[in-house]
């Protein structure tokens, strides 16, 4: 029997006198034991969701995230409340901070794990000591082969949750299609999950398109826009290169504006000293890839730019979600000019490894002995220290038994019917890549309201606007008018500390 109600733990915890919409029924849901499948708009306050029952039982809750600056930040802000029975494994640790975790992992209520982490076999039987009420998978999209963000370590997550005596599960996400949504339940077997699907699109957000003839027009609106509207702004890159050019003329540009470019060429450290500076209103303006703002609980954002347009829809979907936490007004304004659609194109085909470096690699398998160490770092070294690619290229190993339990086998299957297995599934996920790029070329070029052709894929309905629509139904730059923000003085610590990243030129792509 629990010793309040659940809104007073959210007020006691969190400060919020009343939950937010899918919350409380995500919760009461988990606490009955019942596995839940959970659709709910980016900045809704998912984490309430697995926190609050981490706080109210006595057994252990394991979160799996991708987002490794997401478990810093919430490990952090969750300490702060009081609450200290919190931790977090991953690649960030130093090998004495993991040694001291994993000796004491009785004592956390609380767990988050990187999908890889959760594989290492010490890790996986430290886990298996223990009581676990909740296992929950954030980000469930990825483990969908057709996911916007799909990776291969996520499908391993199966085998874990069944390792671990299958507790109750809970999977979130911010967007998925109906047909991705099917794909993780069968993925992760559980269709008796509730599943609980709210509206992916948020009221308070207009959205807008400008088309440009020069690719310097894209510099020359970004400034006026950063001049003219002092709120908080994200400005989304596809390459690392250009977010970190115009965050340095922006600051030349427009000086009394605290901007800084973020990315994951980026160290941990820099990475997260920037996501600081940002939560603490002493930077307002952040030039970023699709790195940054995964699990950012900044509740002021009121501008999205896009200075190129991503390659789905799913991803300009979440970005755009970052704003209006509070429901307040904001703008997501995409910039576009004719050569962003090759850039999409030359992106979305990195994203796997070329047929070429996967023959080159299954011949050595088949016409030679070699180490699996020797092995990895040689794939990685060919493909351009793209360890994507070979998480990839492993997955599909394992799958078909040539790689099985650190050993390659030879015998299982042959040479050229692997070669047409792993063809066969890059060939299928780069046409549906294709036609996702299509679907939101589509969008930019639509003559109907931009909210409904965003998101007829996802549901049925979308909500009645709060403010403006979009510049096809009603939107006028001139009718919006945020207040200012309020800055955090500037001091020479911080901007000490923030100078060596602001230039450094970094130009990986």
């Amino acid at each position: 029997m629990r010793k309040y109600t659940l809104e007073n733990y959210l007020q006691l915890y969190f400060g919020y006198a009343s939950f937010r919409p899918g919350q409380r029924e995500i919760i009461e849901n988990v606490l009955a034991n019942q596995n839940v499948f959970a659709v709910l708009p980016t900045g809704s306050g998912k984490s309430i969701c697995y926190q609050l029952p981490a706080i109210i039982n006595t057994g252990t809750v394991i979160i799996i995230s991708p987002l490794l600056s997401l478990m810093t930040d919430q490990v952090k802000q969750l300490k702060s409340t009081g609450f200290k029975q919190v931790t977090a494994l991953n690649s960030m640790l130093k090998w004495t901070e993991k040694e001291d975790i994993l000796n004491n992992l009785e004592n956390y209520r609380l767990i988050y794990l990187s999908p890889e982490m959760i594989q290492n076999e010490r890790v996986l039987q430290k886990l298996s000591l223990l009581q676990i009420d909740l296992f929950v998978i954030d980000e469930a999209h990825c483990i969908s082969q057709w996911g916007h963000e799909f990776r291969p370590d996520y499908l391993r997550i199966k085998q874990v949750f069944d390792h671990l005596n299958k507790p109750t599960i809970l999977a979130l996400t911010a967007t998925a299609t109906p047909d991705v949504q099917q794909d993780i339940l069968n993925t992760l077997e559980i269709e008796d999950a509730k599943r609980i699907i709210y509206p992916m699109d948020k009221p308070n957000i207009s959205f807008v398109v400008e088309k440009v003839e020069q690719l310097k027009d894209k510099e020359n609106r970004v400034t006026n826009l950063v001049q003219e509207y002092k709120v908080p702004t994200l400005i989304y890159f596809s390459s690392r290169d250009e977010a970190t050019k115009v965050a340095t003329i922006l600051q030349t540009k427009v000086p009394n504006r605290n901007i800084a470019y973020y990315h994951a060429g980026l160290d941990n450290q820099d990475r997260l000293l920037i996501q600081q500076q940002f939560m603490n209103n002493q930077l307002d303006v952040i030039c970023c890839t699709n790195a940054f703002g995964m699990g950012i609980n900044k509740k002021d954002i009121q501008l999205i730019v896009h200075y190129h347009i991503p390659t789905q829809i799913e991803s300009f979907i979440q970005e755009v979600g970052r704003a209006g936490r509070e429901g307040q007004q904001c703008v997501s304004v995409a910039l576009y000019h004719e050569n962003d659609s090759f850039l999409a194109l030359r992106l979305l085909e990195t994203e796997l490894p070329d047929i070429s470096l996967v023959d080159y690699f299954l011949k050595r398998i088949y016409q030679s002995d070699i180490s699996l160490k020797q092995f990895k770092e040689d794939f990685i070294t060919r493909s351009g220290g793209m360890e994507p690619h070979w998480r990839f290229f492993r997955y599909q190993l394992e799958r078909m038994g040539i790689l099985k339990e650190r050993e390659i086998v030879k015998e299982v299957i042959d040479y050229e019917e692997a070669l047409s297995t792993i063809g066969n599934i890059i060939n299928r996920r780069l046409t549906y890549k294709h036609k996702k790029r299509l679907e939101m070329l589509q969008w930019v070029h639509t003559d109907t309201c931009r909210r409904t052709k965003l998101f007829y894929h996802f549901q049925d309905e979308i909500q009645t606007p709060t403010y403006m629509c979009c510049d096809y139904c009603d939107f006028k730059w001139n009718n919006w008018k945020p207040k200012d923000i309020n800055s955090i003085e500037n001091n020479k610590d911080w901007k000490s500390l923030l100078k060596g990243i602001l230039y450094q030129g970094d130009t990986q792509k």
